[in-house]
């Protein structure tokens, strides 16, 4: 199953922006929505086709309420994701899996010491949340992107901040060095 995760603007709290419009909620009604860091949704999907064809649907939507949009195929990576104009050029068969893993960024996961912005105070949220580990500990706040390239199959490590875990994220070239 292919993933998708939606990073919410720091200036917004995403859940309520997409589940209180009609449209937006409706398209992703059909899918079990979590929240697996702060301020995002994700969900699965069927294939990278049908993840890009959700995002293009949600495009008004994204421009205004999203920082960034990745998707996650295992076929391609396990634990690294793909940008969206990374998925667009694979579902289009612009570029082979195995030219995705060249540019990269590195997000910090960083742990959120209180929780009570998000879902508290939307029953919304809460309802759709669908992750049961968010009531139990706080969920990650991605933190800091590092562009890295990776060389001899290796990526650098991420050194912008003292973090326990990351989440790479594979980026066209243009989105690398933009």
């Amino acid at each position: 199953m292919t993933r998708v995760c939606l990073i919410g603007n720091d200036d917004c709290n995403l859940q309520y922006e997409l589940l209180s419009r009609e449209t937006s909620r409706e398209a992703l009604a059909t899918y079990d929505l979590t929240r697996p860091f702060e301020n995002t949704i994700a969900l699965r999907t069927v294939s990278v086709g049908a993840a890009v064809s959700l995002l293009n649907d949600l495009n008004w939507y994204l421009t205004r309420f999203v920082d960034e949009a990745l998707v996650q195929e295992p076929s391609i990576s396990d634990d690294e994701w793909l940008s969206r104009s990374l998925a667009e050029q694979l579902r289009n068969g612009a570029v082979e899996p195995d030219e995705t893993a060249e540019f990269c960024k590195i997000y910090g996961l960083e742990r959120v010491a209180d929780t009570d912005t998000d879902s508290e105070d939307d029953p919304e949220s809460a309802a759709t949340d669908g992750d049961d580990s968010s009531e139990t500990e706080p969920p990650s706040r991605l933190v800091e992107p590092l562009y890295v390239r990776r060389t001899a199959g290796e990526l650098p490590d991420y050194d912008l901040r003292d973090v326990d875990e990351t989440l790479v994220v594979r980026l066209t070239e243009a989105e690398h060095s933009p």
